[in-house]
C-alpha cells in the first residue's frame, strides 16, 4: 500500500480531503500508537487512514537545549506509520508561527478548513494551541460543532503504566534494547547517512561505516548486536558501537560504527538502518590498540551468537 506525505498544510491535494486521521508527534510508531490508530480508524472504516503529525517534534523547537531524544526522524516515522495501513500523513511544519495559532485556530483553520478532515482522534494527553491551550475536551466539543466525527482514545496499558514514548527512551538508555522493541512492535533502529572516519575500524581488522546519531536519542553507550538494513533492502548482521570511543578519546560527539558481517563493498554516502538487538557490554577504556582488537573480535563473536550467525568458512 503506499502512502502519500503532504508537508503543506495550506495546499492539499483534493484526493486527500475526507480522511478520517489520528493526532499526535508519533515519536517511535509504538504500540500504543498502532492501539491509536487502529481506534481511530475503526469508528470510519469507510475513510481514508491518515496521520497529522508534527515535525520537528514542538519540544525540539520549545527546548532547543535538550539532548537530541527523538526515536524516529520523519523517514523512519513515515515507513512505520505506512506498516501500519496509514494512507495520508500530514506532516505540519511545527514553527514559531504555527506555535502561535491558537487551538480553536488549529481545529478550524487547519482541520477543519485546510485538511477537511471528516473524522479525528487523539490520545488522553494530547494537548495543541497557542501554550497547549486546546485538549479533549476541547477538541471533542469543536469537533462535533463542525460536523466532525471525533474519537478519544484511552492509552494503552501494561502493568507498568501506560505505553509511552518517554517509557521507551527509558529502556534504551538503560540499555534494555529487547524490553524497547517490545513495546515498539519491532526493532528499535537509528537510520543515518553513512560517513567518512578516520579508518582505524580498518585498521583494526574491522572495517565500520560511521554514522552520527544527529537527533536520534542517545541509548546507553556500548556494543550492540545488531541488523543493518541497505537502501536496496538486504539487510546485514553486525556488532556496532554506541559511544564516544574512550580508547583512542578522540573527544568527538557520540557515534555509530557498525561493522557488517561478511561485506565487502563501499557504503560511503548510503544511508543505512541499524537495528538494535541487545546490549553486549558497556562502553569502556582498553589499555592500547592490541587490547581494543582483541576485545573488538570477542564482541563479533558474542554477536554471531546473539544473532545466531555463523561465520563464513575461511
Amino acid at each position: 500500500m503506499t502512502i502519500s506525505l503532504h508537508t503543506n498544510w495550506r495546499n492539499i491535494p483534493a484526493e486527500a480531503y475526507g480522511c478520517a486521521a489520528a493526532l499526535g508527534n508519533f515519536d517511535g510508531v509504538h504500540l500504543g500508537h498502532a492501539h491509536l490508530l487502529r481506534s481511530v480508524f475503526a469508528a470510519r472504516p469507510d475513510l481514508p487512514p491518515a496521520v497529522v503529525t508534527f515535525e520537528p517534534h514542538p519540544r525540539e523547537l520549545f527546548r532547543p537545549q535538550d539532548p537530541p531524544f527523538r526515536l524516529t526522524l520523519s523517514t523512519e516515522r513515515l515507513a512505520a506509520l505506512r506498516a501500519l495501513g496509514v494512507r495520508h500523513v500530514f506532516q505540519i511544519g511545527f514553527d514559531k508561527t504555527f506555535s502561535e495559532l491558537s487551538a480553536e485556530q488549529f481545529v478550524q483553520d487547519v482541520l477543519h478548513n485546510a485538511l477537511r478532515l471528516h473524522h479525528v482522534g487523539c490520545g488522553p494527553d494530547f494537548a495543541f494551541g497557542h501554550r497547549r491551550g486546546g485538549n479533549v475536551a476541547f477538541l471533542a466539543e469543536r469537533t462535533h460543532q463542525l460536523g466532525m466525527g471525533f474519537t478519544a482514545v484511552q492509552a494503552l496499558a501494561d502493568q507498568g503504566g501506560p505505553l509511552s514514548s518517554s517509557r521507551i527512551r527509558r529502556l534504551l538508555q538503560d540499555g534494555y534494547p529487547e524490553e524497547a522493541a517490545r513495546e515498539l512492535g519491532r526493532l528499535w533502529c537509528i537510520r543515518g547517512v553513512v560517513q567518512h572516519g578516520d579508518k582505524r575500524g580498518r585498521l583494526l581488522g574491522f572495517p565500520t561505516a560511521n554514522i552520527p546519531l544527529g537527533r536520534h536519542l542517545e541509548p546507553a553507550r556500548g556494543v550492540y548486536a545488531v541488523t543493518i538494513r541497505l537502501p536496496d533492502g538486504r539487510t546485514h548482521h553486525g556488532v556496532a558501537n554506541i559511544g564516544r570511543r574512550p580508547t583512542i578519546n578522540d573527544g568527538q560527539e557520540s557515534r555509530l560504527e557498525a561493522h557488517l558481517f561478511d561485506f565487502e563493498g563501499d557504503l560511503y554516502g548510503q544511508e543505512l538502518s541499524v537495528s538494535l538487538h541487545a546490549l553486549l557490554r558497556e562502553e569502556k577504556r582498553f589499555d592500547g590498540l592490541d587490547a581494543l582488537k582483541n576485545q573488538i573480535a570477542q564482541d563479533a563473536a558474542q554477536a554471531r551468537l546473539v544473532l545466531d550467525v555463523q561465520p563464513t568458512p575461511s
